[in-house]
């Protein structure tokens, strides 16, 4: 079986996907603080948690 030259993206199998530019990539400043967030908002649920089973 052979495949013709595919010059767009082949994720976009419709033909209006197709037609379109590709997506994106996100360039922005990375968010830095998130991991503090997710740290900060883990140990508040657990601390949620290992307390209710105390009480």
């Amino acid at each position: 079986m052979t495949r013709r030259l595919v010059l767009s993206n082949e994720a976009a199998r419709h033909p209006f996907r197709a037609s379109l530019p590709p997506p994106a990539t996100a360039r922005g400043r990375r968010d830095d603080d998130g991991d503090w967030k997710l740290f900060l908002l883990s140990f508040a649920a657990f601390f949620t948690c290992f307390y209710t089973l105390i009480a």
